[in-house]
């Protein structure tokens, strides 16, 4: 196995270690994720993979592949728990965001523009679920996106040819992660108090 290959399994590791818990947590009612959150990070990010190898990605957009089609489960798990179903105007500015994409995408045919609009309505993505951990700090689990940080810098790792089309989409999820971190912890320490 090539290094590549193998970070990129590691990668696959780290994305599968942070869902089936995550999974089995919405399945237990201890974790309510943002069905809007999740419904544009799974359509987004499975467009950013099919951007990714088109690009020349390779092996290390085949994380980013995975997560995207789990992203999609999570989302209709979420709607049929009934997690956090509060859908405010600005959720429905970020979703309509995230629907404007596809067509943005198509218009301009180039990998990169798809990445680089992907990327930024994923970003958006995050605003439904920082807007509901600022209030409920304890419904979302900073290991759950500790584990994504770490996964997209093992994809970075991973990935065969580097270009803007291939790395943006991965650092700058990695950064919102990790400052989604740094807010429920700031909030759970606020909150409690």
């Amino acid at each position: 196995m090539h290094v590549k290959e193998l970070l990129s399994a590691i990668a696959i590791a780290l994305t599968l270690a942070a869902f089936l818990p995550y999974i089995h947590s919405i399945v237990k009612g201890e974790i309510r994720p943002h069905v809007f959150s999740w419904i544009i990070w799974g359509s987004t990010t499975f467009v950013v993979f099919l951007a990714q190898l088109a690009d020349g990605g390779g092996v290390g957009a085949w994380p980013i592949g995975i997560s995207g089609g789990i992203t999609i489960v999570i989302a209709v798990l979420a709607y049929i728990k009934r997690a956090d179903t509060t859908i405010t105007k600005l959720d429905w500015l970020f979703f309509t965001l995230a629907l404007w994409s596809l067509p943005l995408w198509y218009a301009t045919s180039d990998p990169l523009w798809a990445v680089v609009i992907l990327t930024f309505v994923d970003v958006l993505g995050f605003g439904p679920t920082v807007r509901k951990a600022y209030h409920f700090p304890r419904t979302e689990s900073p290991l759950f996106f500790g584990l994504f940080a770490a996964r997209n810098l093992l994809v970075i790792l991973a990935l065969e040819h580097y270009s803007l089309t291939t790395v943006l989409f991965p650092a700058a999820i990695a950064i919102a992660c990790a400052l989604l971190i740094g807010l429920i912890f700031h909030r759970r320490r606020v909150v409690a108090v």
